[in-house]
């Protein structure tokens, strides 16, 4: 990744903070995800009245990036309040199409302050299909 794709990437992930549907939580999540050709494609977070049929951004972002055809990633970058690290569910999602993702948590009250990791480091001994 470039500095310039590592830098748009981040701005995406603010951007689409913003069209968040937390009315619940208020706890506003953008996601980005760097495709292997170069787009990148963008989610926030789905709340609902039934706190379960919440969508993750990040899983929003995954879902997006699959129907439009995407299957190799090079990076996700997640803007919230505080820099927080994905879920765990969405930590799977993820791994199911790239475990040594990179993956940079903003804190978007200062989206100079990012931190790095790569999805292994983030779910180890991930889930796996058992082979049959």
């Amino acid at each position: 990744m470039t500095e310039l794709e590592r830098t748009s990437l981040i701005a995406h992930a603010c951007a689409t903070r913003q069209t968040a549907h937390a009315p619940y939580s208020k706890f506003l999540v953008g996601a980005a995800l760097l495709t292997e050709s170069g787009e990148i494609i963008v989610g926030s977070n789905v709340e609902n009245a039934s706190y379960g049929l919440t969508i993750c951004a990040e899983r929003v972002a995954f879902g997006t990036a699959i129907t439009s055809g995407h299957r190799r990633f090079q990076a996700l970058a997640v803007a919230t309040a505080g820099g927080h690290a994905p879920c765990g569910a969405c930590r799977q999602v993820a791994s199911e199409f790239c475990d040594d993702l990179l993956v940079l948590l903003i804190d978007a009250d200062r989206p100079d302050r990012v931190v790095e990791a790569t999805l292994a480091e983030l779910l180890p001994g991930r889930f796996v299909f058992p082979a049959s």
